[in-house]
């Protein structure tokens, strides 16, 4: 029996290489909407203009006879995709998800819903525990921004799959994704020259790798449970650790001067960060992926360093020397109260 994917998103990176994956596993056929066309080429998807907020998407799923859509429209800010003409990311993200999901109750012949969600939305404060549990929830409100999104999208879900018990329903909630060719926010302010850093911070970084993501995407696909999972590869770097490794100079600056600095700044980039990234890169996240492991079924080939140097790799060397730095191994939880990073207001 052929399995028919929708895969949303797809002329993104992410949703391009997802899609093109899946379509190469024997009696699978794939579907990709987006509201532009892709950029390369699809191989063996089959492209549909189509808008996930239009109710227009419910006549895609029934006419094509779907029975498993992977959700990956929901990008973090920055990510390389697909344009966004009209409308705000608000609009596509979490109005194009209530669609999609109207559009899914409607499908007597869904069977199961995978989503790219994000730990952005545990937020990112002084009062978090060591590591997140699936269970918790952030310990300060997004006010605005992508984490608010997030957790509306995922509210929205949890509502889904409530009233579909007979679809499995996997949601994915990623650490920040780092690789060769990941372009985000979170990325770019990495590269930056001089990184502007909160003075008497140091945040523990959890990461994912590239490779990794496409790899969970596609186990949940063919192989997932129902169920909301985090994903992170193992270990921490703090943000001192990892701005030594890529050769960055700190810029240490009071968290009052963040706004400011942003402000006075010509560049669109710290203006993004320190609307999206406050908060994670003062105080930092972990994510505890017990569950990821054992109900889940999904282990990561990298770790958080093995990932981050990976990207840092590909990465201009800046004028500090990383040498000595690459001889200093990862720490667990700990690490020494350097500067750190403080950026914008809702990443977490």
């Amino acid at each position: 029996m052929t399995r028919v994917v929708l895969v949303t998103g797809v002329s993104g990176d992410l949703g391009g290489q997802v899609a093109r994956r899946l379509a190469a596993d024997p009696g699978t056929r794939v579907v990709g909407v987006d509201v532009v066309p892709p950029r390369g080429d699809l191989g063996e998807v089959s492209f549909l203009r189509a808008d996930i907020r239009n109710p227009v998407i419910a006549k895609v799923i029934a006419g094509e006879g779907v029975d498993t859509v992977v959700h990956l429209s929901v990008r973090p800010p920055g990510e390389r995709g697909g344009a966004r003409p009209g409308g705000s990311s608000k609009e596509h993200d979490v109005i194009g998800s209530m669609q999609l999901l109207a559009a899914c109750q409607k499908a007597p012949g869904l069977e199961r819903l995978v989503v790219r969600s994000s730990a952005a939305g545990y937020g990112a404060s002084s009062r978090d525990p060591a590591m997140f549990t699936e269970d918790q929830g952030p310990k300060r409100l997004p006010r605005a921004g992508y984490a608010k999104d997030v957790l509306e999208v995922e509210g929205y879900v949890r509502g889904f799959a409530r009233r579909r018990p007979d679809v499995a329903v996997t949601m994915l909630r990623t650490a920040e994704v780092v690789g060769p060719e990941v372009s985000s926010t979170f990325t770019d302010y990495l590269r930056l020259p001089v990184v502007p850093t909160v003075w008497g911070y140091d945040a523990r970084l959890q990461l994912l790798h590239e490779r990794d993501l496409l790899a969970v995407l596609h186990h949940a696909t063919v192989d997932g449970v129902h169920g909301t999972f985090n994903v992170a590869g193992d270990g921490v770097l703090m943000l001192s650790q990892a701005l030594r490794r890529l050769g960055r100079a700190p810029l240490p600056v009071p968290v009052a001067a963040l706004g400011p600095l942003a402000a006075a700044s010509r560049r669109p980039l710290l203006r993004r960060v320190q609307r999206e990234l406050t908060g994670y890169l003062v105080f930092g996240r972990g994510l505890d992926t017990t569950r990821m492991r054992e109900v889940l079924g999904f282990v990561p080939a990298y770790t958080t360093e093995q990932a981050f140097d990976d990207f840092a790799a590909g990465v201009r060397p800046g004028p500090l020397d990383p040498v000595a730095a690459l001889r200093t191994p990862a720490p667990g939880l700990a690490g020494p109260a350097v500067p750190a990073v403080a950026t914008g207001a809702d990443h977490g």
